[in-house]
């Protein structure tokens, strides 16, 4: 079994070699183990050294035997739904486990100690990719390569390029280019809660078409495309109608993103303005263009580090909340974060991810710490600083396995602003009805100011 010091050993060679150079594609022989002491996607394979962190098994791909589930676009059953938290961590208790807290974590205790809490569950790795995503792992480990000074990946495709990372940059492209990508049909719900119980909610149409789950298109087709999207303002009333398409590229540096706008009362086209980076978004413009899923877009703004490997409880297996008998009430009824008691909390291995904002670029955000999950190369927290160098916002990402995708899907973005005392919550069902994943056939056309124009002359 790998011990801290052991983790530590390995990551400080692998810190001194990106220090000097950017390293990107390994060998052969690297590559090999993957499946061997690496699981298919990276992960170390072997447990902590007190069990607390189990092996991977791989044991269920898709559902499991003991789980029914009905299909696409329905609820998805929690695989542990029996189990009992084994404690508690509250404000009284945290010193006791602070080695295995974030700073933001730490923030919450000390910001809401009557009410913020985290229930601490068993430890599963039981879920396994599909075998189409491992194997691009690993043609990417072989191949890919980071370019443009850091900024882009060449030669990678259809998942993380760089499952045995190197260098920050490499390990930023890891949970910017997992596998997780999806095509995406849903009506979803953002709402902000504010210190005095008032709301704000916006409710949206999201059509996200992956370039990347389309067997038709490959790294040499694909023309540097990503993701086409398409969202539609449901309500509130003064937003209703407003659309907003575009096109991610994978070098999202030189092919930044594209977008266009079509405004109803205006009933006019006309080309977004920057859709990234520190730009406001959604509900009350409570988060930045580049937090959704914690982080997205372009890396150039900040320079990456490994900062090394922690055992951290960490938002995992996030069924329970999506539950169809837990309403947004339920999930929004506490000031400052959502219901603990609606959380599962897991100790799991993560990367910690450290992004210093360049000299002369500008960003709100002058230091972002973002915790990777080992198993998926998802960020499944941040902590983002001002730049006074105070701990001004931390995020936490909410995931399942999707059985019908067979990958880890992101559910709840939950964002909370630890000076102002409130917090975003995005991605919530509306009416319950979960996401269509991999199954709408959208028509090329639909993601085109050509196709917002028609919608203009109706």
């Amino acid at each position: 079994m790998n011990t801290p010091s052991m983790i530590n050993a390995a990551l400080a060679a692998t810190l001194l070699c990106s220090c000097l150079s950017v390293q990107a594609k390994v060998s052969e022989a690297e590559a090999a183990r993957l499946g061997q002491d690496l699981t298919p996607t990276g992960a170390e394979k072997a447990g902590n050294a007190d069990g607390s962190i189990p092996a991977w098994t791989g044991k269920w791909l898709g559902v499991p035997p003991h789980v029914k589930f009905a299909g696409p676009g329905t609820p998805y059953p929690d695989p542990y739904a029996g189990e009992k938290p084994l404690f508690v961590i509250t404000s009284a208790n945290m010193a006791r486990y602070a080695e295995h807290l974030s700073d933001g974590q730490k923030a919450l205790f000390q910001r809401y100690p009557q009410s913020f809490r985290m229930p601490i569950y068993p430890s599963h790795r039981d879920f396994r990719t599909d075998s189409l995503l491992e194997k691009l792992i690993k043609t990417n480990a072989l191949n890919a390569e980071v370019a443009d000074n850091g900024n882009e990946t060449v030669n990678a495709w259809g998942a993380s390029p760089f499952p045995i990372p190197q260098s920050g940059v490499e390990l930023l492209f890891n949970h910017t280019m997992r596998g997780g990508a999806s095509t995406e049909e849903a009506n979803y719900l953002q709402v902000v809660r504010y210190s005095d119980g008032n709301r704000v909610t916006d409710k949206l149409t999201y059509k996200i078409q992956s370039i990347w789950s389309d067997p038709n298109y490959s790294l040499e087709n694909a023309n540097g495309a990503f993701v086409n999207f398409f969202t539609e303002s449901l309500a509130p009333v003064r937003k209703k109608g407003e659309i907003i398409v575009g096109h991610e590229f994978i070098d999202s540096y030189s092919q930044q993103r594209q977008a266009w706008q079509y405004t109803p009362g205006q009933r006019r086209v006309r080309r977004a303005p920057t859709v990234g980076y520190d730009t406001p978004n959604g509900a009350g413009g409570f988060r930045t263009f580049d937090e959704d899923r914690l982080f997205n877009g372009s890396p150039d703004r900040y320079e990456w580090k490994i900062v090394g490997k922690r055992e951290l409880f960490i938002p995992y297996h996030n069924y329970r909340i999506d539950a169809p008998e837990v309403t947004i009430d339920q999930i929004l009824s506490v000031n400052g974060h959502v219901d603990p008691k609606l959380m599962r909390y897991e100790k799991h291995r993560v990367w910690v991810l450290e992004g210093t904002l360049k000299a002369g670029a500008r960003h709100i955000y002058a230091k972002r710490v973002m915790y990777l999950d080992e198993d998926s190369w998802a960020a499944i927290m941040a902590d983002n600083y001002d730049g006074r160098g105070l701990l001004w916002r931390t995020n936490m990402q909410a995931t399942i396995y999707a059985y019908d995708i067979q990958r880890l899907h992101a559910r709840l973005g939950i964002y909370h602003d630890l000076i102002a005392g409130s917090y975003l919550v995005d991605r919530l069902l509306d009416e319950q009805k979960p996401a269509l994943l991999n199954v709408s056939q959208f028509p090329a056309e639909e993601f085109t100011p050509s196709y917002l124009r028609k919608l203009g002359t109706r």
